[in-house]
């Protein structure tokens, strides 16, 4: 097409391909691909496997060549979320968010114990030790924007996250809501990621 508005049916050709790609990449996130109808219809538990070597006893860098064993999503993309666990074996995982990390945690291949995990703290946003944080479980997705739907809030230190509870009004929590690393199982990892379990 010529004229004067070539150039607006091309921008708009442009704009709606990208967003377009953009519903795409979501829909990766939050599940609804074809793996995801097939486990409706079957009993069948999706598991996951490791992608990392982990020596274990610190965290490892996060890479533009990991992937999250969970929804694909690309680690080191979100530093104000992302986490690891290394087993006893030497293998490991790197995830885009806490809520993926439970998920893997209640669902993975090894037979291996894990002997480390680490995600980033909601209020310092640094990197902790998963095995001794606090996870506030929130589960209200519309009171929040956090990427892959919703995320347990971690916190280092349980001052923290009782005094995020207080200030949280989205959904009525209590201390309940807190738990630790040891207490995580398939019931709140399907509260963030039931859709891909």
């Amino acid at each position: 097409m010529t004229g004067p508005n070539a150039g607006t049916l091309e921008r708009r050709r442009l704009l709606g391909l990208l967003g377009a790609s953009a519903l795409a990449g979501g829909a990766g996130c939050l599940g609804g691909g074809e793996d995801d109808s097939a486990n409706e219809d079957t009993d069948e538990k999706r598991t996951f496997d490791p992608t990392i070597d982990h020596p274990g006893g610190e965290p490892v860098a996060f890479t533009d060549d990991q992937n999250c064993p969970v929804c694909n999503m690309t680690p080191a993309d979100y530093s104000n979320w992302h986490s690891q666990v290394a087993h006893e074996n030497g293998e490991g995982a790197a995830f885009d968010t806490s809520g993926c990390m439970f998920a893997y945690l209640v669902a993975n291949t090894v037979e291996s114990p894990v002997t480390g995990a680490w995600t980033v703290d909601y209020e310092t946003g640094d990197l902790v030790d998963a095995t001794e944080a606090y996870f506030v479980l929130i589960t209200d997705e519309h009171a929040v924007d956090d990427k892959m739907g919703i995320n347990p809030r971690t916190f280092a230190d349980r001052d923290d996250a009782v005094a995020f509870l207080e200030e949280y009004d989205a959904e009525a929590l209590t201390e309940d809501d807190i738990i630790e690393f040891d207490e995580i199982d398939r019931e709140t990892a399907e509260i963030y990621r039931g859709n891909r379990m």
